[in-house]
């Protein structure tokens, strides 16, 4: 049945419901649909990056690693400056279960060394008739622990009066095992604390030249093209070589982290530049500036946390370049020096072309570098695509 029209003139009848109005009985979602339309940015990001089965075994593995370097001391099988000088490059040694048949459990067999007059090289024979099993969660060399107290723990140690070279030994006898692990320590956090560096000053930068414009922003694009335009390793060499030789570790340590910082951030200072040159635009930046807001409150509250996921992707795909830098200098002898231990140094040993064709598993430091240099840009792939969750 249908309303009568009302005549010209009268007023159309209507009516207003008092019931409380559900949204969501216009249009009926099944549970699935729900779940992704009240879920969070957070959410859905986290969502998609699961799907990167990639960038997630990548991130699995750096999480494994970035925690292993906290208990370097614990999971070394030596002391780092542990000599061994009866074993002298010595080769790897191959970890058996089982002898003659029988299981015996993880051990390595002894090693005997004899020396070629001729070519004065050592080799290492293994001895079947001397077992020595691994112990594990043992006592071992002695070590301090962060240089906060003394402790002798070890999670493997070789058995008592035995040797336990699982990749070999350098010229000074010093397990290579131990050494990679100890590096691992200041080859990872360099990056970090480098990409700190190169964080700050390319937000602040660029978001100063992309939210003003004008002179500044003229002046930040042309400083960016010259600091371009300079090949990175003359650069890197040029200004790791003015860094006096009197230094201490530390300060060594902390003058690379500051160099490679200095010279990366100029990528990610135009990502935030042209982020913000769109975004200045918007009514609610606006409304910011007629409430007396100030720029530094609009950069860091309005603007730049909209495009954060952007810039920790970004972020992350660059610690790569700054652990090959670190790695790069100090093979070439102007990064860290001794006692500080890194993957560049222990490359160090293997300059000579004679010492690899000898002793290859010198060269094993550049397994570490190469899984993480991996690691880290499969996973930023993943970041930058989870960051869009919407696409």
């Amino acid at each position: 049945m249908t309303s009568p029209i009302p005549a010209p003139g009268e007023p159309l009848s209507h009516y207003v419901s008092t019931a409380p109005f559900d949204p969501y009985s216009v249009e009926v979602m099944t549970e699935e649909q729900v779940r992704v339309n009240q879920a969070s940015q957070l959410r859905l990001m986290w969502w998609k990056f699961k799907r990167h089965k990639l960038a997630l075994a990548s991130g699995v593995f750096l999480a494994a690693l970035y925690v292993m370097i906290l208990f370097c001391e614990f999971l070394a099988p030596y002391n780092l400056h542990t000599r061994n000088v009866d074993f002298i490059y010595a080769p790897p040694q191959t970890v058996r279960l089982f002898h003659d048949g029988a299981f015996v459990g993880p051990f390595v067999y002894g090693r005997t060394m004899t020396l070629d007059m001729a070519t004065l090289k050592r080799n290492y024979a293994d001895n079947p008739s001397d077992i020595q099993r691994i112990r594990f969660f043992c006592r071992g060399d002695s070590y301090r622990f962060w240089g906060l107290f003394e402790s002798n723990l070890h999670v493997v140690c070789p058995a008592e009066g035995g040797q336990l070279f699982l990749l070999g030994t350098d010229r000074l006898g010093r397990d290579v095992l131990s050494r990679i692990i100890y590096g691992a320590r200041i080859s990872l956090t360099i990056g970090l604390l480098g990409i700190t560096v190169s964080f700050v000053l390319g937000i602040v930068i660029g978001g100063l030249a992309g939210y003003h414009g004008g002179v500044f922003d003229l002046l930040v694009q042309r400083l960016i093209e010259v600091l371009q335009s300079i090949p990175s390793i003359p650069l890197w060499l040029s200004l790791a070589a003015i860094m006096p030789a009197t230094w201490s570790p530390i300060l060594i340590y902390l003058g690379i982290t500051v160099i490679l910082g200095l010279l990366d951030w100029t990528g990610l200072a135009r990502a935030v530049r042209s982020k913000l040159l769109a975004l200045r635009e918007e009514d609610y930046v606006l409304a910011a500036q007629l409430m007396g807001a100030k720029s530094s409150r609009i950069i860091g509250r309005h603007l730049v946390p909209g495009f954060m996921s952007h810039l920790i992707a970004t972020a992350t795909i660059s610690i790569p370049g700054m652990i090959l830098g670190e790695t790069a200098l100090s093979f070439l002898g102007l990064g860290l020096r001794p006692p500080i231990t890194s993957w560049g140094i222990l490359l160090t040993e293997a300059k000579s072309v004679s010492v690899i064709a000898f002793y290859p598993w010198l060269l094993f430091p550049t397994i570490p570098v190469i899984l993480v240099i991996l690691a880290f840009n499969f996973l930023g792939d993943g970041l930058r695509d989870a960051a869009d969750p919407y696409k």
